[in-house]
């Protein structure tokens, strides 16, 4: 298992950088192909990418997806003595919620189970909590407990413990989510983690962010409280957001050889780890363009032709933001190469693993900003 690490200046103490591995492992989409059962699952648990960000539907219910390529995941631990889960670091929502022992779901019984009565420091909340998914839901209660998080014990945290899981969630590597967005967005006023980190003093500067390795299972990570130069290079562009509730930012337009595909006069855009594509209300252009033809509802290229793929530039704030074919095509020989870009309804756009991939995302709590810098 991998273990959170703390970096220091030598100059000061205070000046402390707290990373949480992130581990690159094998999506549910690769999982049931690999067991011959992706195309039975498919139709039975449709992906509605953009069921994640529709209106709430009653305090308490959080909207969530079935995304089948989520594929990086970090450890937590909860209680005294810590017990442990895998999470997804979701930008994209701001609850905490794992399995708990009451749960006895085909889904909770493959994950580790949260035991309250094990930890001296839980509390019972006695509040209920439902997450609706496109094909099921999460219901739970909610409880309080410490939640410690790339070495850092966050006190009384808020947290959902679920007693019933939809079944498609059997497949997800991960045991539950930590969300990292604003506070509005939380249900049931939930405090998220890291606006505890902050009213707690843990962190030194209000800041976290991202790096995701393309390849390699190791190596990404999250880091609160600042940003590593080891994993970017060049100048970090700032970008303001246009609302603070997601990580949303405004995206001038989409181009592929100069021409604009998408997005042309301006559209919203969220920054979201917890997305692995990029999804737009546009995003067929785009397939078109990069000469990707429908299979299915998957849009497929050939595999030894990806060198030769045109980029795709996303232009904001006055700056580019380039995605190659290397980085928006994935999957193998076995099964077929695919794109990341999945057209979704509505009017928002969803910059999720595929973009951040190719750029160190810095999310600012202190300036309400996103920065981005070429990954390496």
């Amino acid at each position: 298992m991998q273990r959170a690490f703390v970096l220091c200046a030598v100059v000061a103490l205070s000046e402390c950088l707290f990373h949480l591995p992130l581990e690159k492992g094998m999506t549910a989409r690769e999982i049931l192909e690999e067991q011959g059962l992706w195309e039975e699952y498919r139709p039975k648990y449709p992906y509605n990418p953009m069921a994640k960000y529709a209106d709430k539907l009653a305090v308490g219910i959080e909207s969530m997806t079935n995304d089948a390529d989520l594929a990086y995941s970090g450890i937590i631990s909860i209680g005294n003595p810590p017990q442990t889960f895998r999470v997804i670091f979701d930008t994209g929502s701001s609850n905490l919620w794992i399995p708990s022992i009451y749960c006895n779901s085909t889904a909770c019984n493959n994950h580790n189970k949260f035991n309250p009565g094990n930890s001296s420091t839980f509390r019972n909340d006695g509040h209920a909590l439902e997450i609706q998914y496109g094909t099921g839901s999460m219901t739970g209660f909610l409880g309080y407990d410490t939640v410690t998080v790339g070495g850092l014990a966050v006190k009384n945290q808020i947290i959902g413990l679920s007693q019933s899981e939809a079944d498609f969630l059997q497949y997800m590597h991960a045991d539950g989510i930590l969300g990292l967005a604003y506070p509005r967005l939380a249900e049931s006023d939930a405090t998220p983690v890291f606006d505890n980190m902050m009213m707690e003093n843990l962190v030194n500067q209000d800041i976290f962010s991202f790096y995701l390795s393309s390849d390699s299972q190791q190596g990404s990570v999250l880091t609160f409280g600042g940003v590593d130069p080891n994993h970017y290079s060049g100048p970090i562009s700032w970008i303001p957001l246009s609302h603070e509730l997601y990580w949303q930012i405004t995206v001038d337009s989409v181009t592929v050889n100069g021409e604009v595909v998408a997005c042309n006069g301006g559209c919203q855009a969220i920054i979201d780890t917890g997305t692995s594509l990029i999804i737009g209300p546009q995003c067929n252009n785009i397939n078109s363009k990069v000469g990707a033809t429908n299979n299915n509802g998957d849009y497929m290229v050939n595999c030894n032709s990806i060198a030769q793929l045109p980029d795709v530039t996303f232009h904001i704030n006055g700056e580019t933001f380039t995605v190659p074919g290397s980085g928006y095509v994935r999957g193998s020989q076995a099964n077929g190469c695919r794109t990341g870009f999945v057209n979704g309804g509505g009017n928002l756009w969803i910059l999720g693993d595929v973009f951040i991939r190719q750029y160190y995302a810095i999310f600012s709590r202190a300036q309400n900003m996103v920065g981005l810098a070429t990954a390496r």
